[in-house]
């Protein structure tokens, strides 16, 4: 994989500084707090009506589907985005119940790029983990050597 570039990391400060938009931060906790649909035809009925709820619902779903295209194709190192958050994964987990059922809907590919990213996340997640762990057990290091004291 390649180094992380001095673009990588001006995009991703764009990315939070996106994320931190007053109405997309109310989307956002709206997603992740208040949004729990049983189904689909739930979510067309009841939330998709050109009212507060749609407009947080398609944002919410938007930039994590922009975001994933973005890291997905190399746009965005992915270890980079992976290293400094988690709610693509906390959100993605909210779309679970009903993605198939939207994507049959909707077209096959609704918000296929979000879950892959998040699929993606989750390797890099269990890989950096294990190093971790792994890296816990091994043998202590030696104690640092003590200077001499000077006179």
């Amino acid at each position: 994989m390649r180094k992380p570039t001095p673009d990588d990391a001006e995009l991703l400060l764009r990315l939070y500084e996106i994320r931190r938009d007053p109405e997309l931060r109310r989307a956002r906790q709206w997603f992740l707090t208040d949004f729990k649909p049983a189904s689909w035809m739930e979510i067309k009925l009841r939330y998709l009506t050109h009212s507060d709820e749609d407009r947080y619902f398609r944002m919410t779903t938007s930039y994590w589907e922009m975001v994933g295209t973005l890291v997905n194709r190399g746009v965005l190192h992915e270890e980079l985005f992976f290293d400094h958050t988690g709610e693509d994964i906390v959100t993605w987990d909210r779309c679970k119940s009903w993605i198939a059922e939207a994507r049959a809907d909707i077209r096959p590919t609704y918000l296929y790029q979000f879950e892959r990213m998040v699929e993606a996340h989750q390797a890099f997640r269990a890989r950096m983990n294990a190093t971790f762990l792994k890296s816990r057990t091994a043998a202590p290091a030696a104690p640092p050597a003590r200077s001499a004291k000077r006179k």
